[in-house]
């Protein structure tokens, strides 16, 4: 009767009837009084979310205290009625550290697991190795049950402490519970999720792991078990470290194990294309794992052609990459239409709310997506894309202190991830607190190399090439560069600034992400007067965003996916970056002026005024009164250098003519008028109205030729008047001023005593500054 009742049982427990399955198990339990149908009966109760009827029954038999199993399920049962407290109570403090297996205990039972697959083998004494290997075996078969629980219960303790914010000890539970038992997942899903462990300690924890332990039912198949379950669990770890050990591991289960359409092994390439700022990539591959349709012929860039109701019933983890590669491309309607489709059908959700926020950040409404973002960490609050873009609304509207307060919470829920440093080192930047952005940039170096934080010098950071090609974050050295530029050490920003730009190509990076770092590289180039080198810079950041504007990986770029414009003009993270074509334009025209190559700098720099004009207000307005003025003295420098060739004509004339004296005194004179003037135009302060300053380009250019004659008939007067001392005078400081070469507005102003550097290089290095920090 007993084995009919337990059939029946099972099979109401298959078809989802649990009041069947109640019903029958407590008459079975009725039969037998066994602990193993009672703790069976606590199970169905523990499924059916009746948490107090399975405490209840666990208690009425005192099975908490005679068995693991009993006590792992109350444990559980107060977890999920939020008693942590009372799960602690019945858990322990302390994990069962001699339970962990080393490597040499797994090789010497893959040695009896290799003899027992033989034939007995006759020892010396009489005796043969199968009851010796049997009697082990089914010691290990009694142990594995109650091993696997302890394991377990390690898990629910490190839950407990996350809940209670002891994040060290939750890591610690953590990896104690894989250590005992490596096949329990959730506790490693917890370490990877959260970003507990830094890269490197990632890595050094997955080669710690025994994986030799794995055991089956067909010993032959028990290595190659292992082997796969060390390359699932690889895909886990952080994108940012050790990119070859990754690639390699997803290359193997896709071609080899056929899990190239699993949603898992998709999902893990489409973070190591996200890393990599190749975002139109990502997003086909997070749409793919939103579509039903798996075929290779439905994969689809957006997610416009997906039917509202694909977007449902998916693993949580795939919808923050989803929502960051569409807010990256612009796809605004289809942040929108996934938006709405999460609030009808999964309004209890965290990340229905974390994508209300995206969408209401992509269209600049900013106060609205920091209270949707708030309203995920609240339902998660080990969200880390909900904190961080919380955090990300304060810096979008300049409120550094908030800011902060917001980046630190993330950087001690989430310890091993070094994107909360990144951000605290960029908003110190912004507070041009120098010290506090390199430590915090040093530590997200460390974290996202793989590399010992001590490993980071102060000053300059010296990263290490082996460091490189373990991978990192090139971002982390870019403004570490910057921080270097603005402190003057330009030589070492500049081997930081090339170091990222060769992490990105080996990486395989998106080039049109990193435009910002090469346009740094150039700006200190031409800081140090390395301006040829600098010109070739600028030219490739040109050519680079030109290439790159059909693809809308960035809208500064001039991308078109989705609403790009709307994506760009909403200054994301504090940083306006739709100015920076052409402040790359204005930087041009600067190196071309210290080239003595006016004519090419004064078209660089109308076309500078040109798309800085057009960009409506904010920085890049500002960018174009910057790029006008520039224009106005460029245009100024050009006239002058065309009416250079008028006194050589003259003075040619007179020689093989009349020779007459007056003549030679007013090209004398006006030679030394025009190197008063350019004097004059360098050391007057720029305007901060460029529209004026666009007229007045006009008006040089229309008015050149008459304001030119007039000089020549008041030069002429006066050298009737001034009598022969002046007319020696003349002479000499005329000649002076023919052999003078032609300098640019910033040279002559450093040819001078005047102690402070240009106005021009200023507002350079405020350009750079303004455009370096994506």
């Amino acid at each position: 009767m007993e084995k009919f009742l337990r059939s029946w049982r099972q099979d109401a427990l298959n078809r989802g009837q649990h009041d069947a399955a109640v019903y029958i198990g407590d008459k079975v339990l009725a039969l037998t009084n066994s602990d193993s149908d009672a703790f069976w009966l606590a199970q169905v109760h523990f499924s059916n979310n009746n948490f107090t009827r399975a405490l209840a029954l666990l208690s009425r038999k005192d099975l908490v205290s005679r068995s693991t199993a009993c006590r792992y399920l109350a444990a559980h049962c107060y977890i999920k009625q939020n008693q942590f407290e009372q799960a602690l109570s019945i858990l322990g403090d302390h994990n069962p550290t001699h339970l962990i297996r080393s490597n040499n205990s797994s090789n010497s039972r893959r040695k009896l697991q290799h003899l027992n697959s033989q034939s007995h083998v006759t020892l010396r004494n009489g005796k043969t190795t199968a009851s010796r290997i049997d009697r082990s075996e089914e010691r290990e078969r009694e142990d594995a049950s109650n091993i696997r629980f302890e394991a377990a219960m390690c898990y629910l303790r490190g839950l407990c402490f996350a809940k209670q914010n002891a994040f060290d000890r939750a890591r610690d539970c953590y990896k104690d519970a894989v250590r005992i038992d490596v096949q329990c997942f959730e506790a490693f899903d917890q370490l990877m999720k959260n970003s507990l462990m830094s890269p490197a300690e990632e890595l050094e924890f997955l080669e710690s792991l025994d994986f030799d332990s794995i055991s089956s039912p067909d010993p032959s198949v028990s290595q190659e078990a292992a082997h796969f379950t060390k390359m699932l669990y690889t895909t886990r770890l952080s994108k940012y470290s050790s990119p070859a050990i990754l690639s390699d591991a997803t290359e193997t289960l896709s071609t080899h194990y056929s899990l190239s359409e699993n949603p898992d092994i998709l999902l893990s390439r489409a973070e190591a294309l996200y890393t990599q700022c190749r975002f139109a990539e990502a997003l086909e591959l997070t749409s793919s794992i939103l579509s039903t349709s798996q075929s290779s012929t439905a994969l689809t860039t957006t997610t416009a052609s997906i039917p509202a109701q694909n977007h449902l019933g998916h693993a949580p983890a795939v919808y923050p990459l989803h929502l960051a590669c569409l807010y990256e491309t612009g796809a605004t309607n289809a942040l929108f239409l996934l938006s709405h489709t999460l609030a009808d059908h999964a309004p209890e959700e965290s990340y229905t709310y974390l994508a209300i926020g995206v969408y209401y950040l992509s269209v600049s409404k900013v106060a609205e997506a920091r209270r949707f973002f708030s309203k995920a960490s609240l339902l998660d609050p080990h969200s880390a894309p909900a904190w961080i873009g919380f955090a990300h609304t304060f810096a979008a509207e300049g409120e550094h202190d908030q800011a902060i307060a917001a980046y630190s919470t993330a950087a001690r829920l989430f310890q091993g991830s070094h994107l909360p440093q990144l951000f605290l080192g960029m908003q110190h930047l912004a507070l041009n607190n120098m010290s506090l952005a390199h430590e915090y940039l040093s530590a997200a170096y460390a974290m996202s190399t793989g590399a010992t934080s001590g490993s980071v010098p102060a000053l300059p950071p010296t990263p290490s090439a082996a460091a490189s090609s373990l991978g990192g974050d090139p971002l982390v050295l870019n403004e570490l560069g910057v921080v270097l530029y603005h402190q003057n050490h330009l030589e070492p920003a500049i081997k930081l600034f090339r170091q990222a730009l060769s992490l990105v190509a080996s990486l395989n990076c998106e080039p049109g992400a990193w435009v910002a770092t090469r346009a740094n590289l150039g700006h200190a180039l031409r800081r140090i007067g390395r301006f040829t080198e600098a010109l070739v810079e600028f030219d490739e950041c040109l050519r680079i965003g030109a290439a790159g504007a059909s693809f809308g990986y960035t809208p500064f770029l001039g991308g078109s996916g989705g609403n790009a414009s709307g994506a760009a003009s909403s200054g994301v993270g504090g940083y306006e970056d739709r100015g920076l074509i052409g402040s790359l334009h204005t930087a041009r025209g600067l190196v071309l002026l210290e080239l003595s190559r006016t004519v090419e700098a004064v078209t660089a720099l109308h076309e500078a005024v040109r798309v800085l004009g057009a960009s409506g207000g904010g920085d890049a307005a500002a960018g174009a009164g910057v790029a006008g003025t520039l224009l106005s003295r460029a245009l100024e420098i050009w006239a002058l250098e065309g009416n250079e060739a008028e006194p050589t004509l003259s003075e040619e004339v007179s020689r093989a003519g009349s020779g007459s004296r007056s003549s030679n005194r007013s090209s004398r004179d006006k030679g030394k008028g025009k190197v008063a003037r350019r004097r004059a135009i360098a050391e007057e302060p720029y305007s901060e109205e460029w529209t004026d300053e666009v007229a007045q380009v006009d008006s040089h250019n229309l008015m050149g030729g008459s304001e030119t004659l007039e000089d020549k008939v008041e030069m002429e007067l006066d050298d009737e008047a001034d009598g022969l001392l002046r007319q020696a005078m003349s002479r000499v400081r005329g000649g002076r001023s023919r052999r003078r070469p032609m300098l640019s507005p910033e040279v002559e102003v450093e040819a001078s005593d005047t102690p402070e550097p240009a106005a021009g290089r200023r507002r350079g290095s405020r350009t750079m500054r303004t455009n370096a920090r994506h």
